[in-house]
């Protein structure tokens, strides 16, 4: 087996300077913030440009299917950068519903998920692990659906929900359209200010089934396989904004007459700080890779999740403690990213989960 090449390509490289220009321009933070205090939360514009515009939502789709035939590489570059500026777009859904209609080869919804004019996500909450069992809390009769499911992310901005449900057959994947009679949605007040999620509420409401059986469970794991994997990369986007900016902010802050990053105290928290990102990205281009080439990936996103969830969270936490009382204040933007950074630890199961999972792969004897 051929070591994979973890280091950028050119192409990738020249794609995260574009989504890094347009990000910058559009979605810096105090804008972020601003968006935050509204009755929008969500910059659906800014999504329309990533996702239409850009063509980063059609990455994963097959040209076949009308997309742009790459792989989790290159959307991984764009998860990093998403993950840097906290923006406040629904990406993660949107990756949930298209790697699942990708699987189930849907062409009706799949093209306009692809050229972001709709957007979507997947009824399952936010804390399942892929390799969780096939969820059982809505039923189907015939094609209507009646249940309930919580913490389902970026819920209130989805125009179509993948719904896993059972039915006659057992288990099923339905497509859903939220504007549908007997569809509801329940926003639930979050951590995260710029990725939310809510309670889906089905009464009757018809879906249009798209997998049964054994199909369906695949589908439904591979989904949650590559939302997590590419998950890690958005964390270590994360992470590196929080080191880069309080290295910058020791630079320029003097306490006691002095360079507060000429302490060494300071210096040994970002030099240990610096050695968690560069580690974070390696597992997450492995994680990436892997479900670029299809090479074990369970095996590879575990391995991802179980560091990179933990790391994000740390990386947080020292870009506020060491940006001092400033990064205490609401105006500062510190908050948003340990929101989003403790959030993101709990998406798709926490670091714990991720460790027992490597060692039923890796056939290890239980303690």
């Amino acid at each position: 087996m051929s070591t994979p090449d973890l280091l950028y390509s050119e192409l990738e490289e020249d794609l995260r300077a574009t989504v890094r220009r347009l990000l910058r321009d559009r979605c810096d933070w105090t804008a972020v913030l601003a968006r935050c205090e509204t009755d929008e939360p969500y910059d659906l514009a800014l999504w329309r440009t990533l996702a239409g515009e850009l063509g980063l939502a059609a990455l994963l789709v097959p040209e076949e299917l009308g997309g742009a035939g790459a792989s989790a590489r290159e959307l991984a570059v764009v998860a990093e950068e998403i993950g840097r500026a906290v923006a406040p777009v629904p990406f993660l859904g949107n990756v949930l519903a298209t790697a699942a209609l990708v699987s189930g080869a849907e062409r009706e919804v799949l093209p306009q998920l692809a050229d972001g004019s709709r957007t979507g996500t997947v009824a399952v909450g936010l804390t399942t692990p892929p390799q969780a069992p096939f969820p059982q809390s809505v039923k189907a009769d015939g094609a209507a659906l009646t249940g309930a499911v919580s913490a389902v992310v970026d819920l209130e901005v989805a125009d179509h929900v993948v719904v896993p449900a059972a039915d006659a057959d057992g288990a099923a994947l339905y497509l859903v359209d939220t504007a549908a009679t007997g569809v509801s949605r329940t926003p639930t007040t979050p951590l995260d200010l710029t990725r939310r999620f809510g309670t889906l509420d089905l009464d009757g409401a018809h879906g249009q089934r798209l997998a049964s059986g054994a199909d369906a469970e695949r589908i439904l794991r591979q989904a949650l396989l590559t939302a997590a994997g590419l998950l890690a990369s958005e964390q270590v986007g994360l992470a590196q904004h929080c080191l880069d900016s309080t290295v910058d902010y020791a630079k320029t802050r003097y306490q006691f007459g002095r360079q507060i990053g000429s302490f060494q105290a300071v210096k040994h928290r970002l030099a240990d700080l610096w050695v968690g990102v560069s580690s974070g990205r390696a597992v997450a281009r492995n994680a990436a890779d892997a479900l670029a080439q299809d090479t074990e990936p369970e095996l590879a996103v575990a391995i991802a999740q179980a560091y990179c969830s933990d790391l994000v969270v740390l990386a947080a936490e020292e870009h506020l403690q060491l940006h001092g009382g400033i990064g205490m204040t609401w105006e500062h933007p510190a908050h948003l990213y340990l929101g989003r950074a403790k959030s993101s630890q709990l998406t798709f199961g926490i670091a714990e989960t991720h460790r027992q999972r490597i060692g039923e792969l890796a056939d290890l004897p239980k303690p």
